[in-house]
């Protein structure tokens, strides 16, 4: 029997990382997916990439064992300020007292009180427990994430001469900059917050007469974030040509991909050889 008294709350400030590591682990012990990861490169993550950040987090204690914890991130997202759950989890033994409720009131909380405007999170197809929960928060599905990946790249197609056109490998900065006139809808992993923070990440354009008509972004894992050509230029073998030179510059061995409702890339992908994967989530939001 679980004594309601003895579930205290403090902000992740307060306690050790080794602590926040071990409520993440636990709760997410039995999870949909395995979440592997080593204390090291769950803080290299969680609170690198992710744009999480312990001032915005929060964990859940019964007596002083860590039962809970919930991970929170705010920035500016697609000029909305958003505070971004990272993660909730519960210790198995522990779920169905609450606990997920309360910290997701501190969470919404730390939201309001940094002026944030809506709330924000992905949650895996399937995780129906967690979807009918969020949806009873008042969390509404807006976008579907798809993951793509092909093992087999000898099935990229052959890159067609394209006359007058350049290929560069860029800096950060300059793709940061150059992309910008391109504007849709990209899920919070991919977006240029994430891979300013991301290592190990490289970047590719294609330019004619001086303007940037197709980008890529991928990381050394052969995982890519971003790839668009601009619309007057679609049909004419760019982006087959940015993936090719990924492939052989930096000799990939498989490519994955994944991406918010985008048919038209979906359909690019599939015709390089690229496969649909079982995971799917959604993108859940939540205005304040």
């Amino acid at each position: 029997m679980i004594d309601q008294a003895k579930i205290q709350y403090a902000r992740c400030t307060n306690v050790k990382d080794s602590i926040i590591f071990q409520a993440f682990h636990e709760g997410f012990s039995d999870y949909i997916i395995k979440m592997e990861f080593s204390f090291e490169n769950f803080c290299q993550r969680f609170f690198g990439p992710e744009g999480n950040d312990k001032e915005h987090s929060f964990i859940a204690f019964y007596e002083e064992k860590p039962v809970g914890v919930i991970l929170g991130g705010i920035k500016m997202y697609e000029t909305i300020k958003t505070m971004r759950c990272g993660a909730l989890a519960i210790s198995p033994d522990f779920r169905g007292k609450g606990i997920s409720r309360q910290l997701f009131e501190l969470h919404k909380e730390e939201a309001i009180k940094h002026g944030c405007k809506q709330l924000f999170l992905e949650v895996i197809v399937g995780n129906d427990r967690a979807i009918r929960f969020y949806q009873n928060l008042g969390y509404e599905r807006v976008y579907d994430l798809k993951y793509f990946s092909n093992a087999d790249l000898s099935k990229l197609k052959v890159v067609p001469t394209i006359d007058g056109m350049e290929l560069k490998e860029l800096g950060f900065s300059k793709f940061q900059k150059e992309i910008q006139k391109w504007t849709y809808h990209i899920n919070w992993q991919n977006d240029i917050d994430y891979l300013e923070k991301l290592p190990n990440n490289f970047y590719f354009g294609i330019y004619q007469n001086k303007g940037l008509v197709g980008a890529l972004s991928i990381h050394a894992n052969g995982n890519i974030s971003f790839l668009m050509v601009d619309k007057n230029y679609r049909g004419r073998g760019i982006a087959t040509w940015l993936l090719q030179t990924a492939y052989e510059n930096l000799s990939f061995t498989k490519m994955s991909a994944g991406f918010p409702n985008n048919s038209q890339l979906e359909g690019f992908y599939k015709k390089q050889g690229f496969t649909k994967g079982s995971l799917a989530q959604y993108e859940m939001y939540l205005p304040i």
